[in-house]
This record gives C-alpha cells, structure tokens and sequence, in this order.
C-alpha cells in the first residue's frame, strides 16, 4: 500500500485544485481506473442577486420593481424561495437553444417542473413547491449550485 500511496501524481492533485479555485467549485472529483482523487475546499459564500438571463420584457421590470414583491436581501429567507436539492449545474430549459421551463411573471402549478439540477450525469427535474407566480430566478442556465442555494422564488 505504501507503493501505492507514492504513485499518486502531486502535479494532478495540484492541478484539481488550481481548477477548484479557478471556476469557483467547491469540490471536484476525479476517477480513473482504480484510483480515485478528490479535493475539496471551504468557502464562505455571501448570497448574490443574479438577473434572469433572459431578456428583460417591460412585464418583466414592473413585476421586479412593484413594492408587493420588494425581495429581502438575503433571498433564502423569503417566504417563497425555491432552495436547489443537491450540488449540480441548473439548467433553465430541457435542452441547448428550447425555451425556458418558466420566466419571471410566469404562473407555475405545484409540482410542474422550472428547471433541472444535472448531477452525476443525471438529469433532474426540480418540480415546483407551490402554486404562484415567478417573481425571480436567481440563477443562469448552466450555472453550478450548491445544496440549499436558492435557485428561484415563487409567490
């Protein structure tokens, strides 16, 4: 086993988390084989507002800037946030160049999916908490999320 242990590559390992540090992931992964590395790092990650990434419809600004939907300042605390299940990347639409599952105004039935966290491989289709109206979304398709973040909020 200790032969084992010197075979490790300290230049991968540096590498990975080069990586990690590069594009802002918490963790990464690497399998090759029989040999299995992974690195992970803390980070304290301050909440940020991200605008929908859709273009902006003169609905769309009135419904942001109407004072019944004036959002706390830490999304996760609001009543209507819609937190990710899992690590993963968000996808807003079923696939590359569809239109989104929802968009801000939008009108969603409880369990009608707004979007996909893809993890391992897999595609997961994140169904809808509640009936309402999609006042933000707060994340970018093909954006990492961590567990908990808020990827939307529905009134």
């Amino acid at each position: 086993m200790a032969s084992r242990k010197s075979t490790i590559d300290q230049d991968l390992i540096r590498d990975l988390a080069a990586l990690l540090t590069e594009t802002d992931l918490t963790e990464i992964e690497v399998e090759q084989d029989d040999l299995r590395i992974r690195v992970a790092r803390n980070v304290t990650v301050a909440p940020v507002h991200v605008e929908a990434s859709a273009p902006a419809k003169p609905a769309d600004l009135e419904v942001k800037s109407s004072p019944a939907s004036a959002q706390p300042s830490d999304p996760a605390k609001h009543p209507g946030a819609v937190p990710s299940p899992m690590v993963g990347t968000a996808y807003l639409s079923p696939e590359p160049g569809a239109p989104p599952y929802v968009s801000i105004g939008d009108s969603v039935n409880k369990g009608q999916t707004i979007l996909i966290v893809e993890a391992m491989k897999t595609m997961n289709q994140i169904p809808s908490p509640r009936a309402g109206k999609v006042i933000a979304i707060l994340v970018e398709d093909a954006q990492p999320v961590e567990y908990g973040e808020t990827l939307m909020i529905i009134e």
